[in-house]
């Protein structure tokens, strides 16, 4: 059975930051690679499991408050925006290079992410966090946003890179995989959902937001080495490619945008993602792109200096 958690924000802050602490040996360096420039190497211990406290479920049969996203503004205290956790327990996701699952840093970055919201006056927003095997877990992903008359989903990733891109590492005496060839976030919409345009509309205002800060998008999607996992890019600018047919954002009645945060299979940009500064970045890029979305004002995205504009661009 799938079990369906709807979580109240007020789960510890204890972030992935936590699981690293120095190592009282020196590093050593890989037996097959070099070793990533880190100041200290970080253990891993045992994953946070996600609050086991619930909240109300959401009333299927309570009218939704869906908002003009074009036309006019939205009240916050009202607008339901449900940030999902990607992946479940059972079913974690990709491995980080230094063997951290992937649903851990989408649980903690989307806890910070609502408990931000929340703070900016978004009090309507819920973490939703799925149990069970992927595929039945998607599914159930979009019966909850769809019961619950959600405005808008966002879906909370880290990315990898296909099997055969992997390299062999020993991180902390344990056979470990990495991929130092890509990093940057992502942003994925499907054509097939009812609300393409708002989806994309809101895709480009995170994606906005991001390379202000001087974030690289993940540009290898269009690349034939990719094979499967190839896909169109709607949007260089911005960072948007095109996945239709993936459940959560084909199936929800609402718009809906999956952020890839950044790549945890590159042994630098997991050491980035784990840290309190990147994962600032993160939130506060979506959170302006929330309000924007919303119809607020906000204060305009900050002019990237020549060095971050650069960083972005490459």
């Amino acid at each position: 059975m799938v079990v369906l958690l709807l979580l109240p924000i007020g789960v510890s802050n204890a972030g992935i930051m936590d699981w690293f602490k120095r190592s009282s040996k020196a590093d050593k360096p890989p037996k097959q690679a070099a070793a990533p420039k880190q100041a200290a190497s970080p253990n891993h211990v045992a994953p946070r499991q996600a609050a086991p406290e619930l909240a109300s479920r959401p009333d299927a049969d309570e009218k939704p408050t869906l908002a003009k996203h074009a036309e006019s503004k939205c009240d916050p205290a009202k607008f339901r925006l449900l940030v999902d956790v990607g992946h479940t327990v059972q079913s974690d996701g990709a491995m980080s290079a230094r063997n951290i699952p992937e649903f851990q840093y989408n649980l903690h970055l989307a806890q910070r992410l609502v408990d931000k919201l929340k703070s900016e006056g978004f009090a309507a927003t819920r973490l939703l966090v799925t149990e069970g095997k992927a595929r039945p877990s998607l599914f159930a992903r979009v019966a909850s946003a769809n019961n619950w008359h959600a405005d808008l989903l966002l879906s909370i990733h880290h990315d990898s890179v296909p099997d055969k891109m992997m390299e062999d590492w020993e991180f902390e005496g344990k056979k470990s995989h990495y991929s130092d060839r890509f990093s940057g976030y992502g942003l994925f919409v499907s054509k097939e959902n009812p609300d393409f345009e708002s989806s994309m509309n809101f895709a480009k205002l995170i994606g906005t937001q991001m390379r202000a800060q001087g974030i690289k998008f993940a540009d290898q999607y269009t690349l034939p080495i990719m094979g499967k996992y190839r896909h169109d890019l709607l949007d260089r600018d911005a960072g948007i490619y095109r996945y239709d047919h993936l459940i959560v954002l084909q199936r929800t009645h609402m718009p809906a945008v999956l952020l890839e945060a950044g790549s945890i299979i590159n042994r630098d940009e997991e050491l980035q993602m784990a840290s309190p500064e990147r994962q600032d970045m993160t939130v506060n890029a979506v959170t302006t792109a929330v309000k924007q979305f919303c119809g607020l004002p906000v204060v305009s995205a900050p002019t990237p200096t020549p060095d971050a504009q650069a960083k972005a661009d490459r």
